[in-house]
This record gives structure tokens, sequence and C-alpha cells, in this order.
């Protein structure tokens, strides 16, 4: 999944992972992994991994940076590709907790992390900044109006409470 296209050239990491790298001397093998790997959008190739994919793990933090890592799954291609810069998922009725969606709305960043279990073995991470809208904000978003009445009769009837849409800011690959 590595693409020729969209390299961030802002990112290379944070203090703690240049500290951790200087200390265990990976620093070389990190800086071949952001310049080769890590890309400011998800590439065609991403976007069809995406496409197939039935479930996804989201991680969110709350204002205070407390964690949660959730789950989210549905019909394959459940997780709109909207373009290459975002995605949009419906939030479906669950336990009522909304844990990561309430974490979004003190704090949009998100990390996704697609694996395909069987076929590839591969996992496709997209970190970003996320939005929650309503039902009927959605509608603004022309590639999901039409996504989100597909959603309801692919679902089994199931209506989406809200959705949350991801601004990509860094997508990669690993095996």
């Amino acid at each position: 999944m590595n693409g020729e296209q969209g390299h961030p050239s802002r990112y290379h990491g944070s203090e703690g992972e240049r500290r951790t790298q200087k200390l265990l001397g990976t620093g070389r093998r990190a800086m071949a992994f952001y310049q080769n790997q890590m890309m400011s959008e998800i590439n065609v190739i991403m976007q069809a991994f995406i496409s197939r994919q039935e479930m996804v793990f989201i991680a969110t933090a709350n204002a205070r940076g407390e964690c949660d890592c959730s789950f989210r799954a549905g019909t394959a291609g459940f997780v709109h590709v909207l373009d290459s810069r975002t995605l949009a998922y419906p939030e479906y009725r669950g336990n009522g907790v909304m844990a990561s969606v309430g974490n979004i709305t003190e704090n949009p960043q998100i990390g996704l992390m697609f694996i395909d279990f069987i076929q590839s073995t591969i996992g496709l991470h997209v970190n970003g900044k996320a939005q929650v809208l309503r039902n009927d904000e959605i509608v603004h978003i022309p590639q999901a109006t039409a996504s989100r009445r597909d959603e309801t009769s692919a679902s089994g009837g199931r209506h989406p409470e809200c959705w949350t849409v991801v601004e990509v800011e860094e997508g990669y690959s690993h095996c």
C-alpha cells in the first residue's frame, strides 16, 4: 500500500518518538518509514482497501487525554471514502454511552485501524481530525447523501444516529 503521492513533509514524529529512536538507535529506519510509507492522504490502493472492510477500530481521547478504543462494523464499505482526504462512517445505536463520539466533541484527534485478518493480513492506519454530524447535516456532503440511503437499507434497517467525518492527516500500512 505504499504510495507515490501525498508524503507529508511536516511529519518527523513526536518528541517522544525522536527520543526513543535515539535511545534505541532506530532513527534512520524511522526516517525511511516516514519518507516512504507515511502519506498525508489515502491513495487509491488504500481507498480500495477501506471499501472492502467490514470493521474498523477507532481510538479517541477526551480533553484530559483519557483514551478509548472502540470497534465499528457494518457491511463492506460502511466507512465511506469521500475523497483522498475525507472519510465518513455511520454511528449506529449501541449501548448509549457515546464514549467515542463524546471524546471527539472534546478532542477531534482520531486514529482508525483497518485490519484484513484473512486475505492480505495488512493493517492500515489512518489518523486525523474528526467531527460528528447529525443526520440532517450529512446531506451537505453530496457523496454521503447517497451513501446514507444505501447504508440504511444495507444494514438491515438500522439507521445511523449520527455520522463521524474524518479529515485525513496521515495514512500508512504495515504487515
